[in-house]
């Protein structure tokens, strides 16, 4: 199979019409060109057991008593609940048909089980899918149709030179259609319009202005109960911080608001929340921030002195040690990747240079080699699940368009939001 840079592109869309993108991409590049990705669900601790008592004509009720002894926890194997579960260990010890039953599962623990599609990733080939990876035919879960499903996983994939796209259905994205079209209902088009300010004569949720204070002063209270991306106790934490200012701030100010719901999207998550403590501090007294070179004010100044965007580690390794924007982008691949080799390769050339690479490196550049492994490590520990600001900025503006209907319209928003999800109730 040939090898080459990975081509990948990931979009949120509608979840009810999710079917319809795959339909036009399977038509517009044909239907030999398109496939599916196959994944394949693992023979888990639980469900290995069952499997085996089926097999050995073991009662239902008995396997089921041997699986609900393993503790439900993530990453759970068979050896770990014989040294966590008292209950499980006796059994094994006790009991000479579960002790068979969970030999023969640890020796087939962890094995394919089954195959299906995986729920989002779909492949483009500029010819016969079947010229590059082995495929199978399968009726697509979502389309009811017969179509290609490609059979070696997403991180094979990957590896290959296909556009690899990540189709991520949304159900949140219907929701704001459907109280756009109810509020135009129940309070005419005029006055929906009239409230967003839009010459437009139809009310488009696009034309929700970012700016408007009352919307902030709803999150700043800590009102971000069904609010995209802003409903844990977390989240609400950080909100009620990043827009405390909000009475004051000048009407001039007002659009650093959606910056800052920006950054709280990219912050929220492991790794990068580390910084979020800095960046209340930062945004709190930005006169007092100080940096590691004077190269990082015009990197981080927006974000208050902290990295907080994927972009800004780019920028960061091109602007301190001269790396050029494709291998900045292969920095940036390594450190989300974690890929240990990869990163310590790098830290010399970011730290010392690589003539053979045309990188000159920090020291080159002026900048002190403790300093530049702290920069280094820095971005190491933030890039490990950071977002990139397109990402974090698509998710801040749904999160903020749920914000404004459930300001300006709770009633038809909350119906709308219980609505998505009344078949999970």
């Amino acid at each position: 199979m040939p090898k080459g840079r990975v081509a990948r592109i990931d979009t949120d869309i509608e979840y009810s019409r999710r079917p319809e993108v795959i339909q036009y991409i399977t038509k517009k590049y044909g239907a030999g060109n398109v496939c599916r990705i196959v994944t394949f669900g693992t023979m888990a601790a639980k469900m290995v057991l069952k499997d085996v008592g089926r097999v050995l004509g073991k009662t239902p009720g008995y396997t089921a008593v041997l699986a609900n002894a393993i503790p439900t926890a993530p990453g759970m194997t068979i050896e770990k609940a014989l040294e966590m579960s008292p209950d499980f260990k006796s059994l094994y010890e006790t009991d000479p048909r579960a002790k068979e039953i969970i030999d023969i599962g640890k020796r087939l623990e962890g094995n394919k089980r089954h195959s299906s599609q995986h729920a989002c990733g779909l492949v483009i080939s500029p010819s016969a899918v079947s010229d590059f990876l082995p495929t199978s035919l399968e009726i697509d879960k979502e389309t009811k149709e017969k179509g290609l499903t490609s059979q070696v996983t997403m991180s094979e994939v990957e590896e290959l030179s296909l556009i690899k796209m990540d189709l991520l259905g949304l159900k949140t994205m219907g929701v704001i259609h459907e109280v756009v079209d109810t509020v135009q209902r129940n309070y005419g088009k005029e006055a929906v319009l009239k409230l967003i300010g839009t010459s437009r004569d139809e009310f488009h949720y696009q034309d929700i202005p970012l700016n408007d204070r009352k919307v902030y002063q709803m999150l700043a209270r800590g009102e971000t109960g069904a609010v995209f991306q802003l409903e844990s106790g977390g989240m609400t934490k950080l909100i009620t911080q990043m827009f405390a200012d909000i009475d004051t701030l000048p009407d001039d100010r007002l659009d650093e608001c959606f910056e800052r719901l920006i950054a709280a999207v990219a912050l929220y998550r492991p790794g990068p929340m580390d910084f979020i403590p800095a960046y209340i501090r930062g945004k709190n007294s930005a006169g007092k921030i100080t940096y590691d070179c004077p190269q990082l004010e015009p990197i981080l100044s927006p974000t208050y002195g902290c990295i907080v965007y994927q972009e800004q580690v780019m920028q960061i390794v091109r602007d301190l040690a001269g790396y050029t924007l494709g291998r900045s982008d292969l920095v940036r691949r390594a450190m989300s990747k974690k890929k240990q080799s990869v990163m310590e390769q790098e830290r010399k050339n970011f730290v010392y240079g690589n003539p053979k690479e045309h990188v000159l490196g920090c020291v080159a550049n002026g900048i002190d080699e403790k300093v530049a492994n702290k920069i280094y490590d820095e971005m190491i520990d933030f890039a490990k699940y950071a977002f990139n600001k397109s990402h974090a900025a698509a998710y801040a503006v749904i999160a903020y368009q749920t914000a404004y209907l459930k300001y300006y319209y709770p009633l038809e928003y909350m119906a709308a939001l219980m609505t998505s999800v009344q078949d999970h109730v």
